[in-house]
């Protein structure tokens, strides 16, 4: 081993020796030979850590069996949603989680921080969305449980980082989904067999867009993607249009907030029932109790699509904001 290595360096080989998971020896290991200065004495230690990494990809990828899950990827969804926040490395993903949610994944400008999926719960007024902060997508290394997490959720925030060529940070991002099946709603039209495919709502977004002066780079960045992507510039160290993002979630995910009403009572205007754009009374009811559903005769309904109090049958539509008296 040189004795004539960076600290950095030394500091990196520490973590790597005391990785223990197969994906964490791999990160790891790929940053403890990023910091590697490159001479004719570290040769032959970069030659022997590049095989070292080579092999440990190779194991990796033969341990894994078709049908067997990782319990880590495994995540309960809890509140309205679940939402996925995804992107490369070191572009900013688990600090926004942190400065969004209740969750404390591990945040550093090091790559590959993010071993395992971390959840954690954001408040969009009175609505609770679960984000799940994810490993980084890395070509060289895809962990098949993380595409089932993205599969399975609701909604995809993808990450970019503002200050490292966000458009091609976007093209690989979609082009690994893809590979995998899974594609961005706004590409949909872009393939012959959608059906075939997992398509989910996403939003882009922009990181370390920390004040006005970067404003004009991310208006380049605007006019240099072909497609209208729902997108958004945003800061996890200043917390610039977090609240925009809040409501950008809301918005995509395409629910509403339904209120309950006790008859000769006021509303219950705390804890809104969480319902998908479209639904009718009769699904209120369902959602509110299976007994409802069964026996609802009809309903009154204050908000924008009725008069105040005005009774409904079972398929009338709610909407954003409705209250609902349900009488059986």
């Amino acid at each position: 081993m040189p004795i004539n290595l960076p600290p950095e360096a030394l500091a990196a080989e520490k973590r790597y020796r005391a990785a223990s998971s197969p994906a964490e020896k791999i990160s790891t290991l790929e940053v403890f030979l990023a910091t590697i200065p490159k001479h004719k004495g570290t040769d032959k230690l970069r030659a022997d850590l590049r095989r070292k990494l080579s092999q440990l990809k190779a194991e990796a990828q033969t341990r894994k069996r078709p049908g067997k899950r990782d319990i880590t990827y495994v995540i309960d969804p809890e509140g309205a949603a679940q939402v996925v926040v995804i992107g490369p490395t070191n572009v900013g993903k688990s600090a926004l989680v942190v400065a969004l949610t209740n969750a404390a994944p591990e945040v550093s400008d090091t790559p590959y921080t993010t071993w395992k999926p971390t959840p954690g719960m954001m408040a969009v007024e009175n609505v609770q969305i679960q984000l799940v902060d994810t490993p980084p997508l890395d070509r060289e290394y895809v962990e098949p449980q993380l595409m089932d997490l993205i599969r399975r959720s609701d909604l995809m925030l993808l990450v970019t980082d503002l200050e490292a060529d966000p458009i091609q940070q976007l093209e690989e991002m979609v082009a690994l989904l893809e590979e995998h099946r899974i594609v961005p709603q706004r590409c949909q039209a872009q393939h012959e067999e959608p059906d075939r495919l997992t398509v989910k709502p996403a939003v882009l977004l922009v990181n370390k867009a920390d004040d006005t002066e970067t404003d004009d780079l991310y208006h380049i960045c605007c006019d240099l993607i072909d497609d209208e992507w729902p997108m958004l510039a945003v800061s996890a160290a200043t917390h610039r249009n977090l609240d925009r993002l809040r409501w950008a979630v809301y918005d995509q995910l395409g629910i509403i907030r339904v209120y309950s009403k006790v008859p000769g009572k006021d509303p219950d205007l705390t804890v809104p029932f969480v319902l998908k754009t479209g639904s009718t009374v009769a699904d209120f009811a369902a959602k509110v109790h299976r007994d409802f559903y069964l026996q609802l005769r009809t309903a009154r309904v204050w908000g924008s699509g009725a008069f105040e109090g005005q009774m409904v049958g079972r398929d009338h539509p709610l909407h954003e904001g409705d209250i609902v008296e349900l009488r059986i």
